[in-house]
């Protein structure tokens, strides 16, 4: 355990009373002086991993409830706002529709395990591949596209591929610390982060900045509009991931004998699709179509169609898995995260400690005199930056995208711009965790193979991370700007 881990908590604390020990500064209430020493507690704790991230969400929800409840309310400072009012606002989260969607995001994605439709649809890709570990690669990524569309859950995604290719590795008599199975696992990583971007169910991070666009601009953005104006990066990154990994880490061999066999092997043990993956493929491809249709041929949201897809998944007779097999397969503390995340986000917007600090923000960059691009740039390349001390761009997203969305508020009346399509971009930027194994839960699966170090994963992930950060200005300035979002 290292020392910032042991004593994160600690740290943390101390941080929180040296805050609240300074006189509250001007412009800021009492309650959001508070807020800000919350969130830089918060800050502390989720980069050091000082506790579980469940724990961390109790902890932060006292901290909500007895010093919110003891500050002066926002809206009458001759009033205390009263601790029943604080543990309201820390548990706002938990009424979000947003949440409702997340937890409905990890049925499917506890269904999909149960019943081993994922497997299959991942060795059904790459049975049409062939065995030249080129293709393998590409098969590989192409796989972590299609999961996208069924498991929004990336963790999942990554649990579903890493023992199927861990069992090819095996299979194909490959050495596990070869080239070739490193450079399989970084794919198998970064090819699900990558998607994240592009498609707006595929992790949970997008709920959170959805969920503060939806309540602070009054803007519902639909799956078909994050999927038409994401999916381009994601295309071309997923391209970019291909040639990266074959420059930097080229497989030993060229082919692998016997590897197409292997996989078809794999395929028929499974055995003819059971009636619950049928189930389970109808239901999912329904849901898939609702989701892209939505706003133009129905007005139901993405939040209630995903839930009437668990109903039925759950019902008895009809349904694919009951309530304990549910339950024994759910990252329950993902859905504590999440929704302590957007209560942390919320308390920060409406006691304005959110303005503030993205005042001071505006003020060391010198934003309000730069165009709506190099605002893009500078911000993207800070999230960027800070991404590095975050091991759950869920947490990441929760303390920034309030902050953001308030930077480009008061940037828009200076320049010209789109707050809510800058803070989609920079919210994909969010999603990059490409660098380091411990920037995001799935690297830290792939990474528990042993079969690559971190080296090798950093190797890769700072030329991802570059053209990544390029891209995103490169569309910023074309295809982005074309389709309204950034002007």
């Amino acid at each position: 355990m290292s020392v910032y881990k042991r004593h994160g908590l600690i740290f943390g604390l101390l941080i929180l009373a040296g805050i609240l020990l300074i006189p509250t500064p001007d412009g800021l209430s009492t309650a959001g002086h508070r807020m800000l020493g919350i969130l830089i507690f918060s800050v502390v704790i989720w980069m050091t991993e000082a506790v579980s991230y469940p724990v961390s969400a109790a902890v932060i929800m006292s901290l909500m409830a007895f010093l919110l409840g003891t500050a002066p309310n926002v809206n009458e400072p001759d009033k205390i706002l009263g601790t029943s009012k604080g543990l309201e606002l820390a548990l706002a989260g938990f009424s979000n529709s947003s949440l409702a969607l997340v937890g409905a995001a990890l049925f499917i994605a506890a269904a999909m395990m149960k019943t081993g439709l994922d497997k299959r649809i991942a060795l059904f890709v790459l049975s049409k591949i062939g065995a030249k570990t080129n293709r393998v690669l590409a098969g590989v990524i192409i796989v972590g596209f299609i999961l996208s569309f069924f498991v929004p859950s990336t963790t999942a995604r990554v649990s579903c591929m890493v023992p199927i290719v861990m069992g090819i590795i095996a299979a194909f008599g490959v050495d596990k610390k070869s080239r070739f199975a490193g450079v399989m696992m970084i794919a198998i990583a970064q090819a699900d982060s990558i998607w994240n971007v592009g498609i707006k169910t595929a992790a949970a991070q997008n709920m959170i900045a959805l969920g503060f666009i939806e309540k602070q601009l009054g803007q519902y953005i639909s799956w078909l509009d994050w999927f038409v104006a994401a999916a381009p990066f994601s295309l071309i990154m997923s391209i970019a991931l291909y040639y990266v990994l074959l420059k930097l880490m080229p497989p030993e061999m060229d082919e692998i004998a016997g590897g197409k066999e292997t996989v078809e092997k794999a395929l028929r043990e499974l055995g003819p699709m059971k009636s619950s993956e049928k189930k389970l493929m109808i239901i999912s491809i329904i849901l898939l179509g609702f989701w892209s249709t939505e706003k133009i041929l129905h007005n139901f949201d993405t939040s209630s169609t995903t839930l009437v897809a668990i109903t039925l998944m759950m019902l008895p007779g009809f349904g694919i898995m009951n309530w304990k097999e549910a339950q024994a397969r759910i990252g329950w503390g993902t859905l504590v995260l999440f929704g302590v995340g957007i209560s942390l986000g919320s308390a920060i917007l409406s006691t304005k400690a959110a303005s503030w600090i993205a005042n001071g923000i505006v003020s060391v960059f010198g934003l309000y005199d730069m165009s709506a691009f190099y605002i893009l740039a500078i911000l993207a390349a800070f999230l960027i930056i800070i991404h590095l001390g975050f091991a759950s761009a869920t947490a990441l997203s929760a303390a920034m995208i309030p902050i953001i969305i308030s930077i480009l508020q008061g940037a828009s009346s200076h320049s010209p711009m789109n707050v809510i399509g800058m803070t989609m971009i920079l919210q994909y930027v969010i999603c990059f965790g490409f660098i380091l194994p411990v920037n995001a839960p799935q690297n830290m699966v792939a990474f528990g193979t042993e079969t690559f170090e971190a080296k090798d994963f950093i190797k890769t992930g700072i030329p991802l991370t570059i053209i990544a950060y390029l891209l995103i200005l490169v569309l910023g300035a074309t295809y982005w700007k074309w389709i309204g979002l950034v002007l």
